[in-house]
């Protein structure tokens, strides 16, 4: 079986990725011993996502992907994007993002937002990029314990609750790393078979 490196040690998102992924043999950065933090200093998803892959591919040699994404706010000029882990200033905290997020769009009608994923793939020394976006509005308050980072404020298109209520099942067709890491599946199936 095909091995893959997921470049990251967040055990959400490794949890949703996971859910996704069959017939490949995950690894995280735990498993690979890989144990320093990635910078990201870069301004566009595309730029995160290249650095954190290859410098996970540079260490061990093995097919790897990492992601970037964020949440894009129109309103907030298009904040907090490549800086949503740390929107709330360090240490890092889903709920100081969640607060600041609520904060500064107290003076705004326009509450409509979207997620974008960008996920790079090293797949035998061949690089890729997969993206995907979903769309949807910031709630005036926080509901909901699943999912991660701004899960509990983002209610996508068409839908009530927030990605903190929905099942993960519901989260996995809709969101925008859903969408992406099913793009890279469907190319790696072509390149197992």
């Amino acid at each position: 079986m095909k091995e893959l490196v997921i470049a990251s040690n967040n055990s959400g998102k490794i949890t949703e990725i996971k859910s996704i992924i069959e017939g490949i043999q995950l690894l995280s950065l735990k498993d690979i011993g890989f144990v320093d933090e990635v910078a990201e200093p870069f301004h566009t998803f595309h730029e995160n996502a290249f650095t954190k892959a290859s410098t996970i591919y540079n260490f061990c040699g093995k097919n790897v992907f990492a992601d970037d994404s964020g949440l894009c706010v129109p309103a907030l000029q298009l904040e907090p994007g490549v800086q949503s882990a740390y929107y709330g200033g360090l240490p890092r905290s889903d709920a100081k993002n969640n607060q600041r997020l609520l904060e500064e769009l107290k003076i705004h009608t326009d509450r409509s937002a979207f997620y974008s994923c960008v996920i790079c793939l090293i797949w035998e020394r061949e690089t890729y990029y997969f993206e995907g976006t979903c769309e949807g509005a910031i709630a005036h308050e926080a509901s909901g314990t699943k999912g991660f980072g701004y899960d509990p404020l983002f209610i996508p298109n068409g839908y009530e609750e927030s990605f903190g209520v929905l099942p993960l099942t519901i989260k996995n067709t809709l969101s925008h790393r859903g969408k992406a890491v099913r793009k890279m599946v469907d190319f790696l199936k072509d390149k197992i078979d």
